[in-house]
């Protein structure tokens, strides 16, 4: 572990001009200015390789019931500037060791008239700027509320953005690709329904927010650490092209309570003329806590199947019964219903996803709809509406835990909480004492449709501390989450890695519910996977989904090499196959590429980036010489040219390619691919056709 840390003033990297403190990062990229303006109001500005990517913008907070606010009239009382330079080993990820280098300026304001102080401080890395309030205990700013956050980040021009429309409860839209001044007129299409929303500006949108400049350079938008905090969007002034934050509101409509000592989230903005190192960049991990589990052995990267996308698709159904139009936990007698015919958790079906993972080398099942309640689960602003211990008649969970321990499988719980948060609390360690008993050791967790308490939304500081109280209380019980339509993540499971998924944004499922669109997955790991890793559920091989469900007329917008790419290019500790078995048994060959690839790496080389397009990346396998590269591709047909000098030196390997055939399409000819065995050694090149909403996946195994 190399650990450098100096507390003294730093020549290089900081200096002083008049009333402005200068900070450069480690290789000089950037340069950060912090300077008051005449009224004391505090602001930063930042450069990249001599052009200016965020212009003088201003910083600080409001705040409710108060004579005065932390927006203006400060002076600097201190300023501190340090260096810090580490190697730290991630407990799962895309690289075996992390490099956490920063050059560091933290400012101590003091404010005219109310004695108060609060410190900016700014992490200057390699890769792009994080900077945070920080709340010292002292007699005059003690409990504080904010009415909103003043953080602004002022672009240079009209930018190109990648967005999704602001929203205080779901991150489930499809990205629009725009002008910055076209945000306004777009946003009313962006704002597709969805079973919990609440948007509040015309011009405000989510981070992660990806940019691209008219030169050609690539700026993002995030926060890091969110702890304690409500959840930040940007509102976009779109005269000035200014962001300024937006915090998500509480049901009384206030945006944070604090007590200091305290400090915020840290602001990012990462900026590259390079796609690829906004895609490799670890900076939002960089700027969250070291882990705070100290045993994590118990932590693992999982592969899995589910007994979910026949529900997805409407072929199959979550409730038991159609006897009873209300259910009362206690109170409803299921033994004396009459099974509707269409339930998935049946002790037979989940046998047979039990089979189908221990014969082809899976990890783990994940089954959905097994305990009692789903049949008025949503929309009726139901408080005691699971206890997550009951199992439906047909679901023997003593019987099947048996099973799949004796095929060297694991079962995944569910717990969905239908948005019932103080339900979810109530019967936490019940339900994860419950999972311990019975062999569980991972939990997929769900909070659909409005939040209850009613009032609070999904992104607020209360249900923020929600989401980290159930993840912390799991790591008591050493169980790992997969949360989703919870709260974006922002590097948290640095810090906790038994946060090993999320979904908090539009996956798979959406494909079953309309489609969408065929670049989506060449966005996200722009966007949202930014912060952490997404549970995307991909693998999908049927795309037609009125073969599955006749009623539902939906299709998937990929081709099936696309499928298969995603394995690569949407990382994650946690990969479902998401397909069901029997269409998995039709196409075999393909299968194969899921069976084979790796969950957890020692290397990651993105090849080739450009959002909204196209993205080329190559994993290195954990504990092998082996390597996996997945292509997936946007709208337009191109051919993605790569070299193999990531290899080792002097070793030969057999390539298996799968990629789309000529005609593939991922409307009118999705499943239509080919596969091929070359060698190839690190001299060796490749051109390759992804067709549109296509891409191709390749594993690369050493030849003994």
């Amino acid at each position: 572990m190399k650990n450098l840390f100096f507390a003294s003033l730093i020549l290089f990297a900081f200096s002083s001009i008049a009333n402005a403190q200068q900070l450069k990062s480690p290789e000089g990229k950037f340069v950060m200015e912090f300077s008051l303006q005449n009224d004391g109001t505090p602001t930063y500005n930042l450069k990249y390789k001599n052009k200016e990517v965020v212009k003088t913008s201003k910083l600080g907070l409001e705040l409710k019931d108060d004579k005065k606010s932390l927006l203006n009239d400060f002076t600097i009382v201190d300023t501190k500037t340090s260096t810090f330079d580490e190697t730290w080993k991630p407990v799962w990820g895309e690289v075996d060791n992390i490099r956490n280098h920063y050059n560091e300026l933290a400012v101590t304001l003091n404010q005219k008239g109310t004695e108060r102080q609060i410190v900016i401080r700014f992490r200057l890395f390699d890769d792009g700027l994080g900077f945070r309030y920080e709340f010292p205990a002292q007699k005059n700013l003690t409990y504080f509320i904010i009415k909103e956050e003043r953080s602004q980040f002022a672009m240079t021009g009209d930018h190109t953005a990648f967005w999704i429309p602001g929203d205080y409860d779901t991150q489930e839209y499809d990205y629009t690709k725009s002008k910055l001044s076209e945000i306004r007129g777009l946003s009313e299409k962006a704002y597709t329904a969805n079973v919990s929303q609440k948007n509040f500006s015309p011009t405000g949108v989510q981070t992660s927010l990806m940019l691209k400049t008219n030169d050609g350079i690539y700026i993002n938008l995030h926060e890091a650490a969110l702890i304690n905090y409500s959840c930040m969007h940007l509102n976009l002034d779109d005269k000035n092209m200014t962001f300024t934050s937006w915090l998500t509101p509480d049901a009384k409509g206030d945006k944070g309570y604090m007590q200091a000592p305290s400090h915020s989230p840290w602001r990012t903005i990462m900026v590259s003329d390079d796609a690829r190192e906004i895609l490799a960049s670890k900076m939002t991990y960089n700027l969250n806590d070291p882990s705070k589990i100290e045993n994590t052995s118990w932590i693992k990267p999982v592969k899995y199947i589910g007994v979910w996308w026949e529900m997805i698709t409407g072929k199959s159904s979550w409730s038991y019964t159609n006897d009873f139009p209300t259910v009362q936990l206690g109170v409803s007698d299921f033994s004396k219903a009459k099974p509707s015919g269409t339930h998935g958790a049946t002790n037979t079906n989940v046998k047979k996803y039990i089979d189908f993972a221990a014969a082809n080398g899976f990890d783990a099942v994940l089954v959905e709809g097994w305990n009692e309640g789903w049949e008025d689960w949503f929309g009726h602003s139901k408080d005691y509406v699971f206890d997550f211990v009951t199992p439906y008649p047909d679901f023997d969970v003593k019987g099947l835990h048996a099973y799949a321990k004796s095929k060297g499988v694991k079962i995944i719980m569910h717990h969905e909480t239908s948005g019932s948060v103080r339900n979810y609390e109530r019967h936490m360690d019940k339900a994860y004492q419950f999972m311990k008993d019975n062999g569980y050791d991972a939990v997929k967790s769900g909070y659909v449709g409005d939040i209850l308490p009613r009032g609070e939304n999904h992104y607020d500081q209360w249900i923020v501390n929600h989401y980290q109280y159930a993840i912390e209380k799991a790591a008591d019980y050493k169980i790992m989450v997969n949360a989703h339509e919870a709260v974006r993540p922002t590097g948290i499971a640095r810090t906790y890695p038994n946060l090993i998924g999320n979904e908090a944004a539009r996956g798979t499922e959406y494909q079953a519910f309309g489609g969408s669109k065929p670049n989506h997955v060449t966005v996200l790991p722009f966007t949202r996977l930014i912060g952490g890793p997404m549970d995307y559920t991909p693998g999908i091989f049927e795309m037609d989904i009125s073969k599955m469900n006749p009623e539902n007329t939906s299709h998937v917008n990929s081709t099936i090499a696309n499928q298969l790419a995603l394995y690569v290019t949407m990382y994650s500790p946690l990969q479902m196959a998401a397909d069901t078995p029997e269409n998995y048994n039709r196409f075999p060959d393909a299968f194969q590429f899921i069976k084979d690839v790796a969950v957890d790496w020692s290397e990651s080389k993105y090849i080739e980036a450009e959002p909204g397009d196209f993205i080329t990346v190559a994993r290195k396998a954990k504990g092998t010489n082996n390597w996996f590269v997945g292509n997936v591709n946007g709208e337009t047909p191109r051919t993605s040219n790569i070299d193999f000098s990531f290899l080792e030196k002097g070793k030969k390997y057999t390539a298996t390619i799968y990629a789309d055939a000529k005609d593939a399409h991922y409307k009118t000819n999705p499943q239509a691919y080919t596969i091929k065995k070359i060698a190839v050694t690190n001299k060796s090149k490749l051109s390759q056709l992804s067709a549109p909403g296509g891409g191709y996946a390749i594993s690369i195994i050493e030849t003994k």
